[in-house]
């Protein structure tokens, strides 16, 4: 028995290791200097909706390994460069650690406890951010299969990040978040157009077919009553 799950096994990470090798967004990834597809997935989002420019400061959260803070750090560079000039600020966070980006200040910490979340507020009070142009967030849960439990923790990194978003969005500003089909979903949008003027849900190209993932883009703040 043992044997045959083995060997079941060695066949589904070939296969996905065949499909990774062949994948046109991990060739351009390699090709550009991103240290992964999912920059693409910001990126095709970003194009689309126009969300960062120059002078922003930009909150990532769930930024390792980085290709999301490499895209935004490119964004905000005069030449679109991954080094130099930087026009703005990016402070990325994730529970994993994250390899240097130039111009990039990396706090690691889990998002959901209390102390993680004052450091990176105090870090945008040291730096004289008032309020945020955009926050992005890759934040993801490690999924059990067990659909409750799953939407549960789905449901409670989301809700963090729009708890952040309303505290230090600019009023214009926008929040990109990353979210899977299933039970979840549905109330995550309704907090989205509870929080925000304008939501747009988004599957991005580079997003695999039979990925179950798609992202909520907020754009600008409802006034609080």
């Amino acid at each position: 028995m043992g044997i045959k799950v083995k060997t079941q096994s060695k066949k589904v990470n070939k296969a996905w290791l065949n499909e990774h090798v062949n994948d046109p967004y991990v060739r351009l990834a390699q090709k550009e200097g991103y240290r992964a597809r999912a920059a693409y997935k910001l990126k095709e989002i970003d194009e689309a909706l126009g969300l960062i420019r120059p002078g922003d400061v930009v909150v990532d959260l769930g930024s390792t390994p980085g290709a999301w803070s490499q895209y935004v750090r490119r964004r905000l560079s005069p030449g679109g460069a991954a080094a130099g000039e930087l026009r703005g600020q990016i402070i990325a966070l994730d529970l994993l650690p994250m390899e240097p980006i130039e111009g990039v200040h990396f706090i690691q910490g889990d998002f959901r406890e209390s102390e993680v979340l004052e450091a990176l507020e105090q870090v945008l009070v040291d730096r004289g951010v008032q309020t945020v142009d955009v926050v992005v967030s890759d934040m993801a849960p490690n999924l059990s299969g067990i659909g409750s439990a799953d939407a549960a923790r789905i449901e409670d990194l989301v809700g963090l990040a729009v708890d952040f978003a309303r505290q230090h969005l600019k009023p214009d500003g926008a929040l990109v978040a990353k979210l899977f089909h299933g039970a979840a979903y549905d109330p995550l949008v309704a907090l989205f157009r509870q929080t925000f003027t304008v939501v747009k849900p988004f599957k991005p190209k580079a997003s695999r077919d039979k990925s179950s993932e798609t992202f909520l883009v907020g754009l600008g703040l409802k006034t609080r009553n």
